[in-house]
């Protein structure tokens, strides 16, 4: 293995990459470049977070704004595909971390470093995510993944190993949760979440109201949404990053976007985690209403099938691969159609789509009805019939011919 003189680190401030920065220095001898994307995880968390890294040992510190891309490049391709995972994660760490990945990239590059490191844990999904795009961006680059290598075993470890170098850090051995956030959610594991017996405290939820503290009066809130993207809330026109930080605020306030699952890892354990995504759940369950109106079944069937492809490939960490391209351009153009408003409830922890509409409608009340129309004549109806059941019908003879039963 070569000698590494120079290496950019995904540095977050928290306890994991602030114990890092000195053990890459104490055990490679090197440079180390700490790298920030700022991906909307918020004011406090990124608040002197340049003199942290330096006061822990960063030659510098890059703090990369890159909030309205991951909107506009990320999030909405994804909820084009309409991609949850395991039926509940609408994929917050997941869609931030491509993006993360290249921009360290790019960065490391820019610097001339010949080496790449994270504080991913051996366990999580995370190491994955990064290291496969880090390969299929500059496979050239070495990867340090601390955590699979070090003799620290827990984070009590990392608190410990800090405190003797005299380096601040915000996590206790009291209150220990691992959390990230972005303009779309935030995640939290760890603490009193690794028993599945044991229910959130309130300590747990930052970002949303609980149901019971929320408003006792629903508020109606109106999007409008061309080609799959948020394009006005209310009437006012936003780009796709400013109708999210909206759309958070709204439903934030009453209680929408918390979930607590028990997932499957890739790398084959199950974790539990909470998330809170107030927006998201509504721009998801906006896109999904208009649907009904606009996709015919087949096609409907066709984008729910991209839809679980894309859960896996996006929690897997494969964005920068062919068959991503793929899913996403078919996922785009179901999308050409998705246009129109919507209107949501949002009340106690529940949003839910009361009102919608579209010129690409495939509904009519007209045809809809029992009554006379133009385009359906019901006597049509048994030859249908009697085709579609042709191969049940068939089967069923060939029993009676054999005295088989059914």
């Amino acid at each position: 293995m070569k000698k590494i003189k120079k290496v950019v680190l995904a540095y977050s401030g928290g306890l994991d990459t602030s114990t890092i920065i000195p053990w890459l220095k104490e055990n490679y001898g090197c440079e180390v470049v700490a790298f920030v994307a700022d991906v909307g995880q918020g004011a406090e968390e990124l608040f002197g977070i340049e003199e942290k890294a330096l006061a822990s040992g960063a030659s510098s510190c890059h703090v990369v704004d890159l909030k309205a891309q991951l909107v506009e490049d990320y999030i909405f391709p994804t909820l084009k595909t309409g991609a949850i995972y395991e039926g509940a994660y609408l994929l917050g760490t997941a869609m931030a971390r491509p993006i993360i990945a290249k921009a360290q990239v790019e960065l490391a590059l820019q610097v001339g470093a010949d080496a790449l490191a994270h504080g991913c844990t051996g366990k999580g999904n995370d190491q994955v995510r990064f290291e496969s795009c880090f390969a299929a961006l500059a496979p050239q680059l070495q990867v340090i993944a601390p955590w699979r290598i070090w003799d620290l075993k827990s984070r009590e470890d990392c608190l410990d190993y800090l405190e003797e170098r005299q380096i601040p850090c915000a996590s206790t051995k009291a209150k220990i949760y691992s959390r990230d956030a972005n303009i779309w959610h935030i995640s939290h594991e760890g603490g009193e979440l690794e028993d599945p017996w044991q229910q959130p405290s309130d300590q747990v939820w930052t970002l949303t109201n609980s149901p019971e503290q929320a408003p006792d009066v629903a508020e109606m809130v109106h999007l409008h949404i061309e080609k799959g993207i948020v394009k006005q809330v209310n009437g006012q026109d936003f780009s796709p990053y400013d109708a999210l930080v909206d759309l958070n605020e709204k439903a934030a306030i009453h209680g929408v976007g918390r979930i607590d699952i028990v997932e499957n890892r890739l790398v084959g354990l199950k974790s539990r985690g909470c998330y809170e995504t107030p927006g998201g759940t509504v721009i998801m369950a906006a896109l999904r209403g208009l649907e009904e109106l606009v996709l015919d079944k087949t096609t409907r069937a066709w984008r729910e099938k991209v839809a679980g492809e894309f859960a896996h490939l996006s929690y897997d960490g494969r964005w920068f691969t062919p068959l991503c391209k793929s899913l996403l351009a078919a996922a785009n153009t179901i999308a050409e159609e998705i246009t129109g408003d919507v209107v949501v409830k949002l009340y106690k922890g529940q949003v839910t789509v009361v009102q919608k509409r579209s010129p690409n409608s495939l509904y009519s009340e007209y045809y809809a009805t029992f009554g006379e129309d133009d385009v359906y004549n019901q006597q049509h109806a048994e030859g249908f019939i009697h085709l579609y059941s042709l191969a049940s019908r068939i089967k069923a003879m060939q029993q009676q011919s054999t005295g088989e039963a059914p």
